[in-house]
């Protein structure tokens, strides 16, 4: 299998301001998601590249344009009902409701905020992968240092951790593309590829889009909207002279 770049996206309802002691009127939390989900559907379009949308139910229910939009170039999966929260059921929930919008099969799954579920409840509910494992070291957030670092069939699903780089697990996901310097993320993004052969990394659409004066910690206000965009476009146009893009459910399908 020729190196692959996963990029996947959290499209969620925008709730970061409550995540941190703020408020947020749900029609915001929408509006902001939906204006950066908008500019990165228009970017992708233009560099010919797919993605995985791992989509809230909730969301995709308030802004069906965008998700019937994004069908077929891209995959629609399953985030979850709410951002918020997973009571019993919502696996199989959230993907029939994203289903029964986009008229397509979803296929996989990733936890908010990379918690665990059981694999079981998993394939159970429907699905053929999963993608909520983040196989580093978050303060505040998870450990996960002992985790498996590379795609792995287990429990009849295949897992797709996030990248990370090999030996210290330094993240390849949102935060450090927003922080690190461009140089220093291409040389890790390179060091993955050639270690692993491929690269899977996560992003929200609500980085893209201006918050406004919605309250933030600065590392998260930092770049944010257009700033981040033409930062994610030149570094995806120096991706695509260094491998190809596929969904994860392509990746899944071809998966030995």
């Amino acid at each position: 299998m020729p190196d692959r770049v996963l990029l996947s996206f959290d499209v969620e309802e925008f709730d970061a301001p409550i995540d941190f002691g703020g408020s947020i009127d749900e029609a915001q939390q929408l509006e902001i998601s939906a204006r950066g989900l908008e500019a990165l559907l228009d970017l992708l379009d233009e560099l010919d590249v797919s993605a995985t949308l791992f989509t809230t139910a909730h969301f995709a229910l308030g802004r069906p344009e965008l998700m019937l939009r994004a069908r077929g170039r891209h995959e629609v999966a399953s985030h979850g009902y709410r951002h918020g929260s997973l009571e019993a059921g919502d696996l199989e929930r959230s993907r029939e409701a994203l289903e029964n919008l986009i008229g397509e099969p979803v296929r996989g799954f990733r936890r908010a905020r990379f918690g665990a579920t059981d694999a079981g409840e998993i394939r159970a509910a429907g699905y053929a992968y999963d993608s909520s494992e983040h196989p580093t070291w978050i303060p505040g957030r998870y450990n996960n240092l002992r985790g498996p670092r590379t795609p792995y069939r287990r429990d009849g699903l295949l897992h797709l951790p996030l990248s990370v780089s090999p030996h210290l697990r330094v993240p390849l996901f949102w935060l450090s593309f927003k922080h690190l310097p461009l140089p220093v993320f291409k040389a890790l993004s390179r060091g993955v590829l050639r270690s692993d052969g491929q690269l899977l990394l996560c992003f929200h659409p609500w980085e893209f889009a201006d918050p406004g004066d919605v309250a933030l910690p600065w590392y998260v206000r930092r770049r944010a909207g257009p700033p981040m965009l033409e930062r994610l476009a030149g570094y995806l146009r120096w991706l695509k002279e260094r491998a190809s893009f596929c969904t994860c459910g392509e990746f899944e399908r071809e998966f030995s």
